[in-house]
């Protein structure tokens, strides 16, 4: 099993932002207002806290979530984002968080093959939970989807992204 010492602290980092890029990748698909991207936001964290609780968590994906519980963590994790997402629309976004998502596929495969099943299976679950987290396209909670159809389409380019 993988763990931070498999990796350098850029990749590291790359780990601890993927949680991170896979929520905002949906989010970015069709943004929901003020109140829908808190919900988005939660539901990624309420992931990244489930995941530090679970007891049948992968070991590797419950080594980034517990990262997130200390400051220098939420700092790497936090400024590696602000570098790769700067000044860019909503579009640009989503293409910087799915190439990102590439990469990180690229680098379990290369490193931690034993647990990149179960890591990209978690960030495909919160990409999926940012998702039906807030209704797409009503007014003041009326009407609207679930899951509009721009996010089932960046669902599964995430999913593409991560096989």
């Amino acid at each position: 099993m993988a763990g931070k010492t498999s990796f350098t602290a850029e990749e590291w980092t790359l780990l601890l932002e993927s949680p991170m890029l896979a929520g905002m990748a949906v989010s970015a698909a069709e943004p929901s207002g003020l109140f829908g991207m808190l919900k988005e936001s939660f539901a990624t964290g309420s992931a990244l806290v489930h995941a530090t609780s679970d007891a049948g968590t992968n070991e590797l994906v419950k080594a980034v979530a517990a990262d997130y519980q200390a400051a220098e963590g939420r700092t790497a994790a936090r400024d590696g984002l602000k570098a790769k997402l700067a000044g860019g629309q909503p579009a640009d976004i989503k293409v910087k968080a799915l190439e990102a998502l590439r990469q990180v596929s690229a680098l379990l495969t290369a490193k931690a093959p034993e647990d990149a099943a179960a890591f990209k299976a978690w960030l495909n679950g919160i990409a999926q939970r940012v998702a039906e987290a807030s209704k797409e396209g009503g007014f003041l909670g009326f009407g609207g989807v679930q899951v509009s159809d721009a996010e089932k389409a960046t669902l599964g380019e995430i999913g593409a992204a991560l096989a």
